[in-house]
């Protein structure tokens, strides 16, 4: 062979070993014993399935004042995971009140029957087919989880989580639903724009019930609506004594923190529980609990990237 041609074979090697690594490569199962909850990411290509390895402690029992949307979550997600027909689940409703806390509430509840938790990104619901073929096969009860869900409109992931929802010719697997939370009911932008559509001008609609009807369909495909609504006064406070508990506060330094807690709510211009969560936080930290602090791992036991707290 001549020096040339093995020059220029070499040259071929380190060209297709580059190309490998960038083009799309087939999804490897991921180690499905190494956790219970799973996060969707794009490697090479392919939507991979990454293990959590520190999933979120968070008990039903940490959160307050939801009770009626806990008991319907509760009760969807137990008729998922003993094999009966469950709905797919849109939480809608004010921040910081536990729409995401509770899902993950759920997941803690019920993972010891076998239920799964896979978090996917926006960007990434395009692959929503993909995943859900992937673990098709699989004895686990899978929820698929989106976050803080909204879209703009003409995303290409809109439709496909429309399609997968109810649409597709291929119907979803029977171990898989999907839950998502939203600041938005409709998830799609509302215009004021959209109620001139029917004017009868050159640039009105000719059919402008359909394109409202088009902005409504992706929430309408989810067969169960929880809503959650802003607090109290008194249900912030409630929420506050039960962190402040959490954190190892007795009855009477917790009596003592109504006031701090009013006046931290109002400068954060709301009473959600987050910042009920972060308050006890800021208010157990500076030395409410004396002594006993260090023993609470504040940083390490506390519920972490919690919606309700």
């Amino acid at each position: 062979m001549s020096a040339a041609l093995e020059s220029f074979l070499n040259r071929a090697e380190g060209l297709l070993a580059r190309l490998e690594a960038v083009l799309p490569h087939a999804a490897t199962p991921p180690d499905w014993a190494a956790s219970t909850a799973f996060r969707a990411r794009r490697r090479h290509g392919a939507l991979c399935l990454e293990p959590v390895r520190a999933v979120s402690r968070i008990r039903l029992s940490d959160l307050q004042e939801v009770e009626p949307q806990k008991e319907r979550l509760l009760r969807n997600t137990a008729q998922f995971v003993a094999g009966r027909p469950a709905n797919n689940v849109l939480l809608t409703g004010a921040k910081g009140t536990g729409k995401s806390s509770l899902i993950k509430a759920v997941l803690n509840e019920f993972a010891p029957q076998g239920l799964r938790l896979i978090e996917v990104d926006k960007a990434d619901l395009v692959d929503l087919p993909d995943l859900v073929e992937q673990v098709a096969e699989r004895p686990e009860r899978f929820v698929v989880f989106c976050d803080d869900l909204s879209f703009d409109e003409g995303e290409a992931s809109y439709k496909a989580l429309k399609s997968v929802l109810d649409g597709s010719v291929a119907a979803a697997g029977d171990n898989v639903l999907i839950y998502a939370t939203s600041n938005r009911r409709h998830l799609l932008p509302e215009k004021m724009v959209d109620n001139l559509a029917g004017t009868h001008g050159e640039h009105g609609e000719i059919h402008p019930g359909e394109a409202v009807e088009e902005k409504i369909s992706l929430s309408e495909r989810f067969g169960l609506w929880i809503s959650f609504y802003p607090f109290s006064q008194n249900e912030y406070l409630a929420i506050v004594a039960q962190w402040l508990r959490h954190f190892g506060v007795d009855d009477a330094a917790i009596e003592g923190a109504r006031q701090p807690a009013l006046i931290w709510a109002l400068e954060r211009g709301s009473r959600s529980g987050r910042v009920a969560y972060q308050f006890a936080r800021d208010h157990a930290g500076r030395g409410a609990v004396g002594e006993a602090a260090p023993a609470l791992r504040i940083g390490g036991d506390a519920p972490e990237g919690l919606d309700h707290v």
